[in-house]
């Protein structure tokens, strides 16, 4: 023990003692250089420690993780507070992006708003936060069971397709009387299909939740909800596609060229990539446990798959999801992937999407009754058009009106997924903000609903 202690002073104080002669012998190669008055003239201009301190502040990596912090800590605890009243953390993490932004923050505490979201921030956000979401719709693709989807196809897709049409519908004429005063300068064709799709959309993430939490999962109504917002999904994402196809193609016969390339595209990932990624999965999938070396493969399949429909003009999102589909089926398999990407996603990336959202929520903007009064209006008709087409569509299948009423209160839930279908919008330019801020808004009031209204029909 003792000579060790010598051999460490040893060496500790004889490098010590090197290395400040080293130093001390530099000093020279400074003068030379005309280096000491340089940083004497650095010292002056660099001020007081509080001014480096206040400098170190507005760099943007500690404002971004002050982003980060507020931006989790409050989700969290919102997310917390509306649990105790049965509603989904998700609405909670909506909320509070609609707090950090300038609806509330920006309007109570518009210095401190400025300086933890500074305009030049905007874009890193916005970006990460793109990331978080292309996770977000990959695990939304491989939690979707195909084998589920067949055993109850013509129950759910009659319930599914119907859910869809009427909103689309009601969606559409909406946008009809909406477009002349409300709507950006776009063609009236890419306004009421991007209504009619933003109308039409169930979260799928969100239903699955709080089928979960009321102990449905497993239950008839649950099993035939969950299969239907699943086609909803699958049907939703495609016509999606295909709106954003017509939208920056500025008319549907210009659009035929990204929907060849479409089919392409999928025909590819379903006939080429999908067997292949089936032998890998069989080959390093033991033990529940993915093999280090393999999954990279997977995470490179995503992002090509992502750039290739961004490329191809149909979104990086349904990149995502058609890449999470084709997902060997294997469920152990899945699940081990899931849990790798979960956290990551959902915890640390996809909040900053709830952020961002926020920033571009200006209730302010809804400063009229008039605007209040549209505003009342698009979530009657999201309502009864989602409701009522899933209600009636469910009756007619031979599902009694309980079980159909609700049916259609659970079809009616659009949460987050609502979210990243308005974003999509809001950057295409078919959304104007007042628009956008009714939808978001009408986006909360139909999740929050869910849970109350299946109280109430339980009682009945």
């Amino acid at each position: 023990m003792r000579k060790n202690i010598i051999f460490y002073i040893m060496v500790i104080g004889g490098l010590g003692l090197l290395l400040w002669i080293v130093l001390q012998q530099g000093k020279t190669l400074e003068i030379n250089k005309g280096i000491t008055e340089v940083l004497l003239i650095q010292k002056k201009e660099t001020g007081s420690i509080f001014n480096e301190l206040l400098h170190n502040l507005q760099h943007p990596l500690p404002i971004f993780i002050l982003q980060m912090l507020s931006i989790i800590s409050i989700g969290r605890l919102l997310g917390w507070l509306l649990g105790k009243i049965g509603q989904p953390a998700v609405i909670g993490e909506i909320i509070a992006g609609i707090f950090l932004g300038p609806s509330l923050m920006g309007l109570f505490f518009p210095a401190f708003s400025t300086f933890l979201f500074p305009a030049t921030s905007l874009p890193n956000l916005q970006f990460l936060s793109q990331i978080g979401l292309i996770l977000f719709m990959f695990i939304i693709g491989m939690e979707l069971d195909v084998n589920e989807l067949r055993k109850n196809a013509h129950t759910a897709v009659i319930v599914s397709h119907a859910s869809i049409i009427c909103p689309f519908f009601l969606g559409v004429g909406l946008a009809y009387f909406l477009y002349p005063a409300y709507a950006p300068n776009v063609p009236f064709s890419a306004f009421a299909l991007f209504m009619g799709i933003a109308m039409s959309i169930t979260a799928f993430p969100v239903l699955a939740r709080i089928l979960q939490e009321r102990g449905l999962t497993h239950s008839s109504l649950g099993t035939t909800v969950i299969t239907c917002a699943a086609v909803d999904d699958v049907t939703g994402w495609c016509l999606l596609a295909v709106v954003i196809a017509v939208i920056k193609a500025g008319a549907i016969t210009g659009s035929l060229i990204t929907l060849f390339f479409s089919v392409g595209y999928i025909l590819l990932m379903f006939f080429g990539v999908k067997p292949l990624l089936k032998h890998f999965a069989n080959r390093y999938f033991t033990h529940e446990t993915i093999k280090k070396s393999i999954l990279p493969l997977f995470f490179l399949m995503l992002l090509l798959s992502a750039y290739l429909t961004e490329i191809i003009g149909i979104h990086a999102l349904f990149g995502a999801f058609v890449a999470g589909i084709i997902i060997p089926s294997n469920f152990d398999f899945r699940k081990v992937l899931v849990q790798k990407i979960e956290d990551i996603s959902l915890i640390l990336l996809l909040p900053l999407f709830f952020a961002f959202s926020g920033l571009r929520t200006q209730v302010g903007l809804l400063n009229t009754p008039n605007l209040w009064a549209i505003c009342l209006v698009v979530i009657i008709v999201a309502v009864a058009g989602k409701l009522a087409g899933s209600a009636i569509a469910a009756r007619f299948v031979g599902h009694s009106w309980k079980e159909s009423l609700s049916i259609g209160v659970l079809m009616n839930t659009r949460g987050l997924v609502e979210l990243v279908i308005l974003n999509i919008g809001y950057d295409l330019g078919v959304l104007s903000p007042e628009l956008f801020t009714m939808m978001v808004l009408m986006a909360l009031a139909t999740t929050f609903m869910t849970g109350p209204a299946l109280d109430m029909i339980k009682s009945i």
